[in-house]
């Protein structure tokens, strides 16, 4: 029997293997990093390494690194009204989203609900620079967060173009870059980002770790979500997850130094999937085809396709792939990026979203579009011989 494939990289991705040393390195100290004895000046090594790594990969200071338990609690970090710039302790009186969003993003963090406000985004799924341009005029102290790249289509967003607007109307970006690092460059100087969100195992590295990243050292966060200790300078109290701290560090180091050929390796793979679907299936729908996206993602839907059962037939015939919808209480949702994009519910409930990663094979390519024909052609006729009994 042939090996399964996994081409579902944006959910997580394998552990790398520097990553799993760090780690079992890290398992075998017994000190607490808190601790001022040798063997918690050891602990306290691993994660002041591993910072700086995480560190260069968006190329922030190492001081600006804050370690926490996953992408989500560093948005939920992020996103709070009492953010302090330079000293400054008025609160921040808007959030303004993108309609794409990640859902950690979306639930609005700690500002009240009647305070934020969605910025739409157009048909290929990039915001809407003129509507975020007069809504942050509206606002006094605006906050902005918008991802650098979206997590079901790839699309990424103008971030600095964002960030120039931002900054003119006296506000503050956030930048999600969970999805974006390690398959795209990341410098948080460059793109503008006041704070920034990374996670550890989209990356490569354990999954339960994450870190919101300062792209100014005058900001501050005077409510932690985590009080007690003193960790994280305190940002976040608890003792640190020292293995899975260095299994960051070690995957954020792997990924910048191999990123040109890994992004270069995914996107030829990437092309020759998308060829290989239209080719087989010319009424293919590539979600945000005209917009610049990662290297690795793809997110289409055939009409009269149900992606629910198309996952299904993908992991029977032995390859993991993921959908574009969300599924709460068993029920199928259409999906909020598609929906935010103008993309049909009909059309919606049938995306498939294809994520590749580095250890990704041309063989499995080959393989999975030898599956998609044998799922496109039963899907298509089961889906026909429903409508002609239907008529």
């Amino acid at each position: 029997m042939a090996e399964r494939i996994y081409f579902d990289w944006n959910a997580t991705a394998p552990l790398r293997p520097e990553a799993q040393r760090a780690s079992q390195d890290a398992l075998a100290l017994t000190g607490n990093p808190s601790s001022v004895h040798a063997e918690g000046r050891a602990a306290r090594h691993v994660i002041e390494h591993a910072r700086e790594e995480v560190a260069s990969l968006v190329a922030a200071r190492p001081a600006d690194v804050f370690f926490t338990s996953s992408g989500t609690e560093a948005n939920m970090l992020a996103l709070s009204p009492a953010i302090e710039t330079a000293g400054e302790k008025r609160p921040r009186d808007r959030l303004f989203l993108s309609a794409i969003e990640h859902s950690s993003v979306r639930a609005g963090g700690r500002f009240l609900r009647d305070v934020i406000e969605d910025i739409p985004v157009d048909a290929d799924g990039r915001v809407n620079l003129a509507v975020l341009a007069d809504a942050v005029a509206r606002a006094s102290r605006p906050l902005v967060s918008l991802m650098l790249a979206n997590n079901e289509t790839g699309v990424v967003q103008p971030v600095a173009e964002a960030a120039a607007i931002v900054h003119a109307a006296g506000g503050l970006l956030h930048v999600d870059a969970v999805q974006a690092a390690g398959r795209i460059p990341c410098d948080i100087g460059m793109l503008g980002a006041d704070l920034l969100t990374l996670s550890a195992h989209k990356i490569g590295g354990s999954k339960g770790v994450g870190a919101l990243v300062r792209g100014r050292e005058d900001i501050h966060f005077p409510d932690p979500l985590i009080r007690g200790g003193g960790q994280e300078r305190g940002m976040r109290a608890g003792t640190e997850n020292v293995a899975g701290i260095a299994a960051f560090g070690a995957a954020a180091g792997a990924a910048r130094r191999q990123l040109a050929g890994e992004a270069a390796h995914m996107l030829a793979l990437r092309n020759r999937l998308e060829a290989g679907i239209y080719a087989d299936s010319p009424k293919t729908v590539i979600f945000g085809a005209g917009a610049e996206r990662l290297p690795n993602t793809t997110l289409f839907s055939l009409e009269g396709v149900k992606a629910q059962t198309a996952i299904i037939a993908f992991d029977l015939a032995g390859v993991a792939v993921s959908s574009g919808a969300a599924c709460s209480s068993g029920k199928v949702q259409p999906s909020h990026v598609l929906a935010a994009m103008g993309v049909s519910p009909a059309l919606a409930r049938g995306a498939v979203r294809v994520s590749l990663g580095w250890t990704t094979t041309p063989d499995e390519a080959e393989r999975f579009l030898g599956a998609w024909r044998m799922v496109a052609s039963a899907l298509s006729r089961s889906s026909r011989g429903q409508h002609g009994m239907a008529a």
